[in-house]
């Protein structure tokens, strides 16, 4: 047991000196996504507009900067932003908190409330967070952490404007040591609408390299 636990650490540093060395970072996202379309699953040049919630329209600047990130993402499986003709709405939420590595197995909601991105967005000190009630900017710093752990989730809904009913949902989590969630959030997107518009069911791991 003891030489398989160290082959399997071995094997695990060896990975990730690679990486390091080629000045790539690894973003392992898990992905859970469902599909329901009432008619034929949207094709290529299918339109949509972004809804945002009344939280996420006070948010301003920072919503944009998610849903710029988000435009880019969607066009890649064929979507286009038409807020004058859309045929779909989409709304999206991205939820940042600094977690105690130590408790992590307990759970990233140990502190309560939305946690932060450090020196991410804007700063140092500064983070985007906001889950189901968008984007929005405050400070978390939980005591006792000496390195900083975050926990990012996000969300994303598609909603077929004709029956006002949601078609296609996807949830994308990532932990690790990176505190520049705008810089990790393409790779998530790109997760989340990993075999859109009918993707795998099931929770999956889905690993993506991005420079340093």
């Amino acid at each position: 047991m003891k030489r398989v636990m160290s082959t399997v650490f071995s094997v695990a540093a060896l990975a990730w000196g690679l990486t390091a060395c080629s000045g790539m970072r690894l973003v392992d996202t898990d992905v859970t996504a469902f599909s329901s379309w009432r008619s034929a699953p949207p094709r290529p040049g299918t339109t949509y507009r972004f809804e945002r919630l009344p939280s996420q329209q006070a948010a301003g600047s920072q919503q944009d900067a998610v849903e710029a990130i988000a435009r880019t993402a969607l066009a890649k499986v064929g979507m286009v932003q038409s807020p004058a003709a859309p045929s779909y709405s989409v709304q999206i939420a991205v939820n940042s908190q600094i977690v105690d590595r130590a408790a992590y197995g307990g759970g990233f909601g140990s502190f309560g409330g939305y946690g932060g991105l450090g020196g991410g967005f804007g700063g140092s000190g500064i983070f985007l967070g906001g889950g189901s009630r968008g984007a929005s900017i405050g400070l978390s710093v939980p005591i006792g952490i000496s390195e900083p752990y975050y926990k990012r989730e996000l969300t994303l809904q598609v909603r077929d404007l004709g029956s006002n009913q949601v078609a296609f949902e996807s949830r994308a989590v990532h932990d690790g040591v990176w505190g520049d969630t705008l810089g990790v959030l393409p790779a998530m997107l790109d997760a989340a609408l990993l075999g859109f518009p009918q993707p795998r069911s099931g929770t999956r791991r889905i690993n993506a390299e991005i420079p340093r």
